[in-house]
C-alpha cells in the first residue's frame, strides 16, 4: 500500500507516448497566435505554401528511420535489409499509383491511416476505437473550423465526390473532439500536464487557424518530435551527422520520387502544392504506419543500460 501511495503522484503517460513537449512547440504556437492577433493573413496563398513547406520539411523526416529501426529490431543482414527496403518502397509506390487511378479511395485510406497513426499519441485511451477517434479529431477540428477550405482541399486531392467525405467528417468532429477532451483530462490527471495543455491548445488552434497552418503546428512541433527523440535514443550508436544525414537523404528521396511519378502522369495528380504535399505525405504514411505498428510491439534492449526501450 505504501509503495502504491508513493507511486501515485508520479503516474504519467508512457515516455515518448503523449508525454514529450519541447519548448519549440510553445514558441511556434505563440508565434501563430501573435500573427493571428496582428491580423496577418495566414490563409493567403504565400502563407499556405510556407506552412506546407514547414510540414513537409519538418514532418517527413520522422518516418525516415523505419528501416534502421527494423534492422535493429530483428538484426537483419544486408539481404534482409534490401528486401525490407524494396517492400517499403513498393507499398509507397502502390499508394502513389492509387492516387493516380483511384484518388477518392486513396483519400479515404489516407484519412483512416492518419487517424490510426495520430491515435497512437493517446495511449491513455485503452479502447482502439477511442484512440482512432482522438486521432481523427486532428482532421475533424480543422474541418469543423474551416469546412469549405478543407472540402476544397479534399476535392483537389481526389475528385468532387470528396465533398461528401468532408461533410461526414464535419458531422463526426464534435464526437471526436469530445473523446479527445476525455483523453486530455486523463493525461492531466495522470501527471502529463504539459502534454495535456499543449494538446488542448493545439486543438483550439486547429479550429481557429487556417487548416494548413494548424496542421503544421501539430505535425511538426508536437507529433513528430517525440518520434524523432525516440528514434535518436534507439539509434544512439549512429553519429549525429549520420543520423541527420539519413533523415535528410531519405526525405529528399521521397520528394524526388514523388516528382518523378508526377512527371510520368501529370494529368492525374493535382498541380497545387498543398494537395501534392498531402498526397506525398499519404504515400509514405501507409508503409510508415504498417511498419511502426509492428515495431512498437517489439522491445529493443537499451545498449547503455540493458533496460527495455519500447518502439514508437
Amino acid at each position: 500500500m505504501l509503495a502504491d501511495h508513493r507511486a501515485q503522484p508520479h503516474r504519467r503517460a508512457p515516455q515518448g507516448r503523449g508525454d514529450v513537449v519541447y519548448p519549440v512547440y510553445w514558441i511556434a504556437a505563440a508565434t501563430l497566435i501573435a500573427l493571428t492577433l496582428l491580423r496577418v493573413p495566414l490563409g493567403e496563398p504565400a502563407a499556405v505554401v510556407a506552412a506546407t513547406l514547414v510540414f513537409i520539411g519538418g514532418g517527413l523526416p520522422h518516418g525516415a528511420y523505419d528501416i534502421a529501426l527494423l534492422r535493429r529490431a530483428v538484426a537483419l543482414d544486408r539481404s534482409g535489409v534490401g528486401l525490407a527496403v524494396v517492400g517499403y518502397a513498393t507499398i509507397a509506390i502502390l499508394m502513389v499509383l492509387l492516387w493516380m487511378t483511384l484518388p477518392l479511395v486513396a483519400l479515404v485510406l489516407f484519412l483512416a491511416v492518419a487517424s490510426v497513426h495520430f491515435g497512437e499519441d493517446w495511449p491513455m485511451l485503452e479502447e482502439p476505437l477511442l484512440r482512432f477517434a482522438a486521432g481523427a479529431a486532428v482532421i475533424g477540428a480543422a474541418t469543423l473550423g474551416h469546412p469549405a477550405i478543407v472540402s476544397d482541399l479534399f476535392v483537389g486531392m481526389s475528385d468532387p465526390r470528396a465533398k461528401v467525405i468532408a461533410q461526414i467528417i464535419t458531422a463526426a468532429a464534435p464526437v471526436a473532439l469530445l473523446v479527445t477532451a476525455v483523453g486530455i483530462a486523463v493525461a492531466w490527471r495522470n501527471g502529463s500536464r504539459g502534454w495535456a495543455a499543449a494538446m488542448a491548445l493545439c486543438f483550439v488552434l486547429l479550429v481557429v487557424l487556417p487548416p494548413v497552418a494548424g496542421f503544421a503546428l501539430f505535425f511538426v512541433f508536437l507529433h513528430s518530435p517525440r518520434h524523432l527523440a525516440q528514434t535518436r535514443a534507439q539509434l544512439r550508436d549512429m553519429t549525429l551527422a549520420r543520423w541527420l544525414g539519413t533523415g535528410a537523404l531519405l526525405s529528399g528521396l521521397a520528394v524526388l520520387g514523388w516528382w518523378g511519378m508526377r512527371a510520368m502522369a501529370p494529368s492525374r495528380i493535382d498541380p497545387t502544392v498543398v494537395a501534392q504535399a498531402f498526397q506525398l505525405l499519404a504515400s509514405v504514411a501507409v508503409p510508415h504506419l504498417m511498419l511502426s505498428r509492428w515495431l512498437e510491439r517489439r522491445v529493443i534492449a537499451d545498449p547503455a543500460r540493458g533496460d527495455p526501450v519500447p518502439m514508437a
